[in-house]
């Protein structure tokens, strides 16, 4: 099921609303009918009462008209043609005003699911919406990637709905079937980040998107477990990212050199400070040696492998090179690592 961002009305709410409405309908029909009850003509013929008004808007809104109570005058009769009919008609339609409120959402996110699909297009499928997954949309979002490009697939209920609250689109479903992805459009998104919070469901996650896409898109994983990462790989993620050998990595760092961590996050948290990006290599630059340039430059990506710019060995620019660089807060936008 594809959850699309839509602000809703509460159901109690709503319920509340059509009583009100309907109540106050059956009032105002009741006031019209005992203003005019001399035009009105009773089995009894004794004259209307209040309660014989009351018991007449009502029967005559919901369609039943038993035919004791009766308009006899010219007036009435217009009355009933002017009033009492159109009531009856919103009556009704108050009545069944759920069940068309259900066909019409029903139809509108039809429509609005269909016009999704057909924009849909390089997006990027993140598998699991926990910590690890809205941390990943986050950085997304911050990078300045659009939110109708990022499709979310989740199982549990809570999460999908705190997706949608958020924004996003979200399939709701298990992520290693076939069929729950291929609803999030697996075949044409541009990558797919898995933030599960099972190393197995990860694996079967990475083989399942391999099957569908023959190796086409780009699976980016993360795993609890060091041991699980060569697994992984070889289940067809691209890159692996091990959470717990990371946040080791990291408090070791933080205890022998507690400002480097500072600089760490600083590089990682786009829109503070400094920050790592990515972007190709100008034609005037080709040939030229990196550290020369006036972009701080840390590394070289040549043909999808990393060139560190460390060491005596001189590297120059060639042409498609990219470029891993750090640049400033208010500088032009690159693309985040």
């Amino acid at each position: 099921m594809i959850h699309l961002p839509l602000v809703r009305q509460g159901p109690l709410r709503a319920l509340a609303v059509r009583v009100a409405l309907a109540v106050t309908l059956v009032l105002v029909t009741v006031t019209i009918i005992y203003l005019d009850r001399d035009g009105y003509r009773d089995i009894n013929e004794d004259g209307l009462t209040l309660l014989d008004c009351f018991y007449y808007a009502v029967v005559s809104l919901s369609t039943t008209g038993y035919g004791d109570i009766t308009p006899y005058t010219p007036a009435a009769r217009l009355v009933n043609i002017l009033a009492i009919t159109p009531a009856r008609v919103l009556f009704l339609i108050i009545l069944v005003g759920t069940t068309l409120e259900v066909l019409t959402d029903q139809y509108r996110n039809s429509l609005r699911v269909g016009r999704w699909r057909r924009k849909l297009k390089d997006h990027v499928i993140v598998c699991g919406y926990g910590t690890k997954g809205r941390a990943a949309v986050a950085a997304l979002l911050e990078n300045g990637w659009d939110k109708a490009r990022i499709v979310v697939v989740e199982s549990r209920e809570d999460a999908v709905r705190q997706a949608a609250s958020n924004g996003l689109v979200a399939v709701e479903g298990n992520a290693t079937r076939s069929a729950v992805l291929n609803e999030a459009d697996v075949k044409n998104c541009k990558a797919v980040i898995i933030a599960t919070d099972s190393d197995e469901a990860s694996v079967l996650i990475s083989l399942t998107v391999r099957q569908l896409t023959a190796g086409q898109v780009r699976i980016i994983a993360a795993v609890r477990e060091q041991e699980n990462a060569a697994l992984l790989k070889q289940s067809g993620a691209h890159h692996v990212i091990v959470s717990s050998a990371t946040a080791g990595r990291l408090l070791g760092l933080t205890t022998t050199a507690p400002p480097l961590i500072d600089v760490v996050e600083d590089l990682l948290t786009p829109g503070q400070g400094m920050a790592l990006a990515m972007r190709s290599a100008e034609r005037a630059e080709v040939g030229q040696n990196p550290r020369e340039l006036k972009t701080l430059v840390v590394a070289l990506i040549r043909r999808g492998k990393v060139l560190p710019l460390g060491g005596d060995q001189v590297i120059t620019i060639d042409t498609g090179d990219m470029l891993v660089y750090i640049r400033a807060d208010e500088s032009a936008v690159g693309a985040a690592i």
